[in-house]
């Protein structure tokens, strides 16, 4: 395992992280097997482990809690996500400060993580959702501000909305925020335009959410693909959105080298790019452990290859099923 940077915190994270947004709501069983898989991700490297609280209301903190405590001789980073108060993802312009972010809101959901996750401090706390009509708020800011004085964390970052990668700038330009979540793969590269160049220029952490576009760069969803009921997927790919994805996917199997999947492919494009500090694929399976941590073994995409891989940039907007 390779390791990087992560912006003015200094801290060494690996390039291949944890997302664990698929591990909450579960069986027993299922709790079973996210446990061996994140061991696992440990054995293999992996130092850097993205939760949240809207993961099945604290659960998947608990996982992460547990993880922390069967490795107590590695340093694990932790980072959460505070919901809007709103409980409405992604923010929209019309959402209040007040009904997203208000500052006992803050500090409720922060103790709440830190009691799931039963640690004194967590490494970095994030906004699960932003607009940026809310960067001029003194409120967060003191928030903010108070937590990290009284220790409860150590840093404080954003998680842009699907799609809008610029809307989050002005609050990264007021010095408070420590890293950035944004959407970055083979499809979604407009976090190049702008915030990248300010994430290096201000010294800010980047975490790329995402990397396999929900599922499409992995090769493995066709046009004739279902989700079960309950699954967040059947109401993101609806046709408009499974079709095209598709489409888009198909478009690169051309490209994929010999003994290489898409996936890999697609993470291999997302560590080309320094000013990635982790990438937090999910990974529920112990398999896609092995294939993802597999990565991070310092080989670079042949240049012509990821010259090729970015004329497949595709721009999209927030839609009512983009969320």
């Amino acid at each position: 395992m390779n390791y990087r940077r992560f912006g003015k915190t200094d801290w060494k994270v690996s390039e291949i992280g944890y997302g664990m947004w698929g591990m909450a709501g579960w069986k027993a069983s299922d709790d079973e097997q996210s446990a061996k898989s994140l061991d696992l991700a440990v054995e293999n490297g992996v130092n850097f482990f993205d939760t949240a609280w809207g993961y099945g209301e604290g659960h998947s903190e608990e996982l992460l809690g547990d993880l922390v405590k069967r490795h107590p001789s590695q340093k694990l980073y932790t980072a959460s996500k505070i919901p809007p108060k709103n409980f409405q993802w992604p923010a929209k312009p019309e959402y209040a400060f007040e009904d997203s972010y208000p500052v006992e809101h803050i500090m409720e959901y922060t103790h709440k993580t830190l009691k799931n996750l039963g640690l004194e401090q967590i490494d970095l706390m994030q906004f699960h959702t932003w607009d940026d009509t809310w960067s001029s708020r003194e409120e967060w800011q003191r928030a903010v501000e108070d937590l990290k004085k009284s220790g409860k964390i150590a840093a404080m970052g954003i998680s842009m909305n699907r799609w809008e990668p610029e809307n989050g700038i002005l609050a990264l330009k007021t010095g408070l925020l420590d890293a950035v979540q944004v959407i970055y793969n083979i499809f979604d590269q407009a976090p190049k335009d702008e915030l990248f160049p300010l994430c290096e220029k201000l010294d800010i952490g980047v975490i790329a959410r995402v990397p396999f576009d929900e599922g499409t760069l992995t090769g493995n969803i066709t046009k004739e693909t279902t989700f079960p009921e309950g699954d967040w997927r059947g109401t993101y790919f609806v046709p408009e959105n499974l079709n095209s994805s598709v489409e888009h996917a198909d478009a690169l199997r051309p490209l994929i080298p010999d003994g290489m999947t898409m996936a890999e492919m697609a993470l291999r494009f997302i560590l080309e790019n320094k000013n990635v500090g982790t990438t937090i694929p999910g990974m529920r399976k112990q398999r896609n452990v092995l294939a993802n941590t597999a990565t991070s073994d310092g080989k670079s995409l042949p240049k012509e290859l990821y010259a090729e891989l970015k004329k497949h940039r595709w721009d999209r907007v927030p839609t009512s099923w983009s969320q």
